[in-house]
Protein backbone atom coordinates (compact mmCIF):
# COMPACT_ATOMS: atom_id res chain seq x y z
CA UNK A 1 0.00 0.00 0.00
CA UNK A 2 3.02 2.45 0.56
CA UNK A 3 3.98 1.82 -2.79
CA UNK A 4 1.06 2.79 -4.41
CA UNK A 5 1.09 6.48 -2.03
CA UNK A 6 4.83 6.78 -2.64
CA UNK A 7 4.07 7.91 -6.30
CA UNK A 8 1.43 10.32 -6.23
CA UNK A 9 2.17 13.17 -8.81
CA UNK A 10 0.61 16.71 -9.62
CA UNK A 11 -1.73 14.91 -12.27
CA UNK A 12 -3.07 12.47 -9.41
CA UNK A 13 -4.11 15.65 -7.40
CA UNK A 14 -5.70 17.32 -10.26
CA UNK A 15 -7.67 14.55 -11.20
CA UNK A 16 -8.99 13.99 -7.51
CA UNK A 17 -10.11 18.17 -7.46
CA UNK A 18 -11.53 17.27 -10.96
CA UNK A 19 -13.37 15.00 -9.91
CA UNK A 20 -14.90 16.65 -6.65
CA UNK A 21 -15.53 19.77 -8.84
CA UNK A 22 -17.55 16.65 -10.48
CA UNK A 23 -18.90 15.53 -7.80
CA UNK A 24 -20.27 18.73 -6.31
CA UNK A 25 -22.03 19.47 -10.09
CA UNK A 26 -24.12 16.41 -9.36
CA UNK A 27 -24.78 16.34 -5.38
CA UNK A 28 -24.73 20.12 -5.37
CA UNK A 29 -24.27 21.75 -1.91
CA UNK A 30 -21.24 24.27 -2.51
CA UNK A 31 -18.89 21.87 -0.11
CA UNK A 32 -16.80 19.43 -2.85
CA UNK A 33 -15.96 22.28 -4.57
CA UNK A 34 -14.23 23.50 -1.84
CA UNK A 35 -12.42 20.06 -1.58
CA UNK A 36 -11.52 20.00 -5.00
CA UNK A 37 -9.72 23.63 -4.82
CA UNK A 38 -7.87 22.14 -2.26
CA UNK A 39 -6.92 19.15 -4.46
CA UNK A 40 -5.73 21.23 -6.99
CA UNK A 41 -3.47 23.70 -5.08
CA UNK A 42 -1.88 20.59 -3.27
CA UNK A 43 -1.61 19.43 -7.10
CA UNK A 44 0.42 23.06 -8.07
CA UNK A 45 2.56 22.49 -4.46
CA UNK A 46 3.53 19.09 -5.76
CA UNK A 47 4.30 20.12 -9.15
CA UNK A 48 6.67 23.55 -7.73
CA UNK A 49 8.06 20.35 -4.82
CA UNK A 50 7.87 17.11 -6.43
CA UNK A 51 10.14 15.69 -3.87
CA UNK A 52 7.12 16.34 -1.42
CA UNK A 53 6.48 13.27 0.75
CA UNK A 54 3.54 11.82 0.46
CA UNK A 55 2.43 12.18 3.99
CA UNK A 56 3.33 15.51 3.85
CA UNK A 57 0.57 15.98 0.64
CA UNK A 58 -2.05 14.11 2.54
CA UNK A 59 -1.44 16.80 5.39
CA UNK A 60 -1.27 19.58 3.02
CA UNK A 61 -4.90 18.05 1.76
CA UNK A 62 -6.52 18.23 4.57
CA UNK A 63 -5.32 21.36 6.06
CA UNK A 64 -5.97 23.06 2.44
CA UNK A 65 -9.48 21.55 2.81
CA UNK A 66 -10.09 22.64 5.95
CA UNK A 67 -8.87 26.30 5.28
CA UNK A 68 -10.82 26.40 1.75
CA UNK A 69 -14.39 24.97 3.46
CA UNK A 70 -13.74 27.69 5.75
CA UNK A 71 -13.08 30.24 3.39
CA UNK A 72 -15.95 29.41 1.21
CA UNK A 73 -18.46 29.62 4.41
CA UNK A 74 -17.56 32.78 5.37
CA UNK A 75 -17.67 33.99 1.46
CA UNK A 76 -20.91 32.30 1.22
CA UNK A 77 -22.32 34.28 4.28
CA UNK A 78 -21.14 37.58 3.63
CA UNK A 79 -21.87 37.53 0.06
CA UNK A 80 -25.23 35.54 -0.50
CA UNK A 81 -26.37 34.55 -3.49
CA UNK A 82 -29.05 36.66 -5.05
CA UNK A 83 -32.65 35.67 -5.96
CA UNK A 84 -35.74 36.59 -7.29
CA UNK A 85 -37.48 34.48 -5.01
CA UNK A 86 -35.82 34.76 -2.03
CA UNK A 87 -39.00 33.42 -0.16
CA UNK A 88 -38.58 30.03 -2.02
CA UNK A 89 -38.82 27.04 0.48
CA UNK A 90 -40.21 29.67 3.16
CA UNK A 91 -44.01 28.77 2.75
CA UNK A 92 -44.70 30.75 6.10
CA UNK A 93 -43.48 33.86 4.27
CA UNK A 94 -44.44 33.39 1.40
CA UNK A 95 -47.57 34.99 3.42
CA UNK A 96 -45.86 38.19 4.82
CA UNK A 97 -47.85 41.32 3.72
CA UNK A 98 -50.79 39.02 2.27
CA UNK A 99 -54.48 40.54 3.75
CA UNK A 100 -56.87 37.94 4.64
CA UNK A 101 -60.38 37.94 6.36
CA UNK A 102 -61.13 36.10 9.87
CA UNK A 103 -63.35 33.04 9.54
CA UNK A 104 -62.91 32.49 13.34
CA UNK A 105 -62.71 35.15 15.86
CA UNK A 106 -58.65 35.49 17.58
CA UNK A 107 -59.22 35.13 21.17
CA UNK A 108 -56.20 35.43 23.94
CA UNK A 109 -53.96 36.61 20.92
CA UNK A 110 -54.37 32.79 19.17
CA UNK A 111 -55.97 32.06 16.48
CA UNK A 112 -56.45 30.12 13.30
CA UNK A 113 -57.12 31.14 10.03
CA UNK A 114 -57.43 29.78 6.32
CA UNK A 115 -54.66 30.46 4.13
CA UNK A 116 -55.40 29.12 0.49
CA UNK A 117 -55.65 25.05 1.23
CA UNK A 118 -53.93 25.35 4.91
CA UNK A 119 -55.30 26.41 8.18
CA UNK A 120 -52.49 28.29 9.98
CA UNK A 121 -52.21 29.11 13.65
CA UNK A 122 -51.78 33.02 14.35
CA UNK A 123 -50.84 35.45 16.82
CA UNK A 124 -51.91 38.66 17.26
CA UNK A 125 -54.36 40.98 18.96
CA UNK A 126 -57.83 39.80 19.75
CA UNK A 127 -60.22 40.42 16.44
CA UNK A 128 -63.76 39.60 15.71
CA UNK A 129 -64.73 37.07 13.02
CA UNK A 130 -64.83 38.61 9.72
CA UNK A 131 -62.01 41.25 10.53
CA UNK A 132 -59.00 42.24 7.75
CA UNK A 133 -55.36 40.94 8.74
CA UNK A 134 -52.02 41.06 7.46
CA UNK A 135 -49.48 38.85 8.05
CA UNK A 136 -46.44 40.79 9.77
CA UNK A 137 -44.34 37.74 10.27
CA UNK A 138 -43.63 34.08 10.87
CA UNK A 139 -42.54 32.18 13.78
CA UNK A 140 -41.86 28.94 12.84
CA UNK A 141 -45.71 27.41 11.94
CA UNK A 142 -47.49 30.44 13.43
CA UNK A 143 -48.05 33.42 11.64
CA UNK A 144 -48.10 37.01 13.35
CA UNK A 145 -50.60 39.05 12.32
CA UNK A 146 -51.62 42.79 12.63
CA UNK A 147 -55.32 43.94 12.60
CA UNK A 148 -56.40 46.18 9.89
CA UNK A 149 -58.73 49.03 10.45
Amino acid sequence: MDAIWQHLTHWHWWALGLALVIVEMVAPGVFFLWLGIAAGIVGFLVLAMPELSWQAQVFAFAMLSMASVAIGRWLIKRYPIGTDEPRLNRRGEQYIDRVFTLDQPIVNGHGKIRVDDSTWKIEGSDCPAGANVRVIGVDGVVLKIQRLS
